[in-house]
């Protein structure tokens, strides 16, 4: 882009921020800059910090923020991936930020919450990582006319320089629609999810023993991300991560 151009581009965003100045994502206040929360807004967001389960993302009392620890539920019945981070609780704003993205069309939000995923999840990352997102059924897709947690990965991806990794949105296909899990107890997710997904034919050989990154935008009892890691682990994949968005905690 030359000088000319460059400087025209300048005009034409000055003028759009008059017109359209940036405002917070949760609140509709202005902001500084866009993709951000308000003051506010950020400190009424349950981001996790300190200790948390090295395996599902909890928050937990105590420790330090490097320690490696589990929660209770992660001790009585590990999971089969082998660590786990969340980036917020699923209550509050937190929430609020989910339901938009996923059931709002708030696609703008994608972009804030890859990139605090990436912030997250990159010293955990071995390098070249495929990261997949958890797939929708492709009438719920139709309808939604995107996957939210595809919509992360790729904005996450932009942050995670350096590492070689490598997003394959299409990694993993559902291939039987199952109703929400909203409400369903720890034994009905399972049983729901039981051979709702596989791996993509297509992507038949990439898995086999490299590092991988599941993705979602919230996690609950973590059935859906136990049964993509099966899937995976059958296919022969290497050590297998889970990130979410938002941890839905015990009192949510």
């Amino acid at each position: 882009m030359g000088r000319i151009d460059r400087h025209f581009a300048g005009v034409v965003q000055t003028a759009l921020r008059l017109v359209y100045p940036p405002r917070c994502l949760a609140c509709g206040g202005l902001v500084e800059s866009d993709f951000g929360l308000c003051a506010a807004c950020w400190r009424d967001t349950p981001f996790i910090e300190g200790l948390a389960c090295d395996l599902c993302g909890l928050p937990l009392p105590g420790g330090e923020a490097g320690e490696r620890a589990h929660c209770d539920q992660c001790l009585a019945d590990p999971p089969p991936w082998s660590r786990g981070r969340a980036v917020m609780l699923y209550h509050g704003t937190g929430r609020r930020l989910v339901m938009q993205l996923k059931h709002g069309d708030r696609q703008d939000i994608a972009a804030p919450g890859g990139q605090w995923m990436a912030q997250v999840i990159a010293p955990l990352l071995p390098e070249g990582t495929l990261v997949a997102p958890i797939p929708l059924h492709r009438w719920r897709r139709i309808r939604r006319s995107y996957n939210q947690s595809a919509l992360l990965g790729r904005h996450m991806l932009r942050h995670l320089t350096g590492q070689g990794a490598q997003h394959v949105p299409d990694l993993l296909q559902r291939i039987r629609a199952t109703p929400s899990l909203d409400g369903k107890s720890r034994s009905e997710r399972h049983r729901l999810l039981s051979g709702a997904l596989r791996l993509n034919p297509r992507h038949g050989g990439l898995v086999a023993g490299r590092p991988l990154l599941l993705i979602d935008d919230v996690m609950t009892s973590g059935a859906t991300f136990r049964a993509a890691t099966g899937v995976c682990r059958a296919a022969g994949a290497g050590p297998v991560l889970v990130l979410a968005l938002a941890r839905v905690g015990k009192a949510s």
